[in-house]
């Protein structure tokens, strides 16, 4: 991959990705001594990777070291980050440690607290939309001008026509299997699939509306969390923000006040109304298979789809 011009300066730790590794292939004991012995600090929200604090070093520095690789995680938070440099509202690129079996970036630490724990969050939710905003509106670059972000609209569809349709058939006696069909086929006979197929203008997405990778410091909010990154349009990025089931804590007002931050206009309005139905869709599709384990999120996801196709 290329390293950014302005971040060739910066070296990998070697020795300490080293005793990473070998401490995480040990076991717990082995990482708590390693962290403790390098003054690391593991940081929460790293889901499929391992995340740490490193203030050791001369530049304060959240070092990740990665556990899953497929669709080209490294390469597209690599490059994610190297388009969001020099904005201020994420972590700057440092290194590359391209290790076949569990490579590693570095990158500077974040501020802020989790936009989920602001108390009025329709600050924070105004102030993510222009972080969205400034991200989409830096040119786009190869590779990310050619890669689809993961997660894309086009994959949604294809998940809610190919995939959820067997799903349901293979769950006939289900209670809420006929409810479900009666859901799809509202949103098949909308005609959102083919509005969703037509070109759009591509801009830069991460790939992951996730409220947990949003912090807020009182002013500006930041975002981190860039392996999904590619390219998407401004009207689904805006509706995968407001639909993401993790916006569900945000009152639907404070969604609505943030629409035309988030770029949507009177000539993208009815894309991105197609967009939210389908997202919705699929989240209520990803529910489905844990509908008697998550049954409060289900019931409620089910009662935001049946509201959105009326």
């Amino acid at each position: 991959m290329t390293t950014p011009a302005s971040h060739r300066d910066h070296v990998a730790p070697a020795d300490l990705l080293t005793a990473l590794r070998t401490a995480r292939a040990v076991g717990a004991d082995a990482m708590t001594a390693t962290l403790d012995e390098h003054g690391l600090r593991a940081l929460d929200g790293g889901r499929n990777n391992d995340v740490f604090a490193w203030t050791a070093a001369g530049t304060p520095t959240c070092i990740k070291l990665y556990k899953k690789t497929d669709r080209q995680r490294v390469e597209r938070e690599w490059h994610g980050l190297a388009h969001a440099a020099g904005l201020g509202c994420a972590p700057e690129p440092l290194w590359l440690d391209e290790n076949a079996d569990a490579p590693a970036l570095g990158m500077t630490l974040l501020p802020g607290s989790p936009i989920l724990d602001v108390l009025a969050p329709a600050a924070a939710i105004n102030s993510m939309a222009e972080t969205t905003r400034a991200l989409q509106n830096v040119p786009l670059t190869e590779p990310l001008a050619t890669l689809e972000r993961v997660d894309s609209i086009g994959h949604y569809v294809a998940r809610l026509t190919d995939v959820w349709p067997s799903q349901l058939a293979d769950t006939t006696d289900a209670a809420q299997t006929a409810d479900m069909l009666t859901l799809l086929h509202r949103w098949e006979d909308s005609g959102d699939a083919e509005l969703l197929a037509q070109p759009a203008t591509r801009v830069y997405s991460r790939g992951d509306a996730n409220l947990l990778n949003w912090l807020h410091d009182g002013k500006t909010t930041y975002v981190a969390d860039f392996e999904f990154s590619g390219f998407s349009d401004i009207a689904v990025d805006a509706a995968d923000h407001i639909e993401h089931i993790s916006a569900r804590v945000i009152p639907d007002n404070v969604w609505t006040s943030a629409e035309a931050d988030l770029g949507v206009t009177p000539d993208n309005r009815a894309r991105f109304h197609a967009a939210q139905r389908t997202i919705a869709l699929r989240w209520l599709a990803v529910l489905w298979k844990q509908r008697t384990k998550r049954v409060k999120d289900f019931t409620a996801q089910r009662e935001r789809v049946r509201a959105l196709l009326d």
